[in-house]
């Protein structure tokens, strides 16, 4: 698990079938004191959050695939909380 700051939403027109209908945030990862780390990283979101919002993500695999019902999706990111 790791916390991020959600910097928007992404917008794809041609995706694998496992994330028809889901909406993807861009996320940016924190580190230990709170301040964006690396390059950002696209979550699937069906929690709801929104820009500005601080959300724990997980890149479990398995999942993500109970998730999304499809054993062969490519997602790694989704939002498991969201940060009052």
């Amino acid at each position: 698990m790791q916390l991020a700051l959600v910097r928007g939403r992404a917008t794809s027109t041609v995706k694998h079938r496992s994330m028809q209908g889901a909406k993807l945030l861009v996320c940016h990862l924190l580190d230990i004191a709170g301040k964006a780390s690396g390059d950002p990283v696209l979550a699937v979101d069906r929690l709801g959050a929104g820009i500005g919002d601080k959300v724990v993500l997980t890149s479990d695999g398995l999942g993500v695939r109970e998730l999304l019902k499809d054993d062969s999706s490519p997602v790694r990111w989704w939002t498991l909380g969201i940060v009052d």
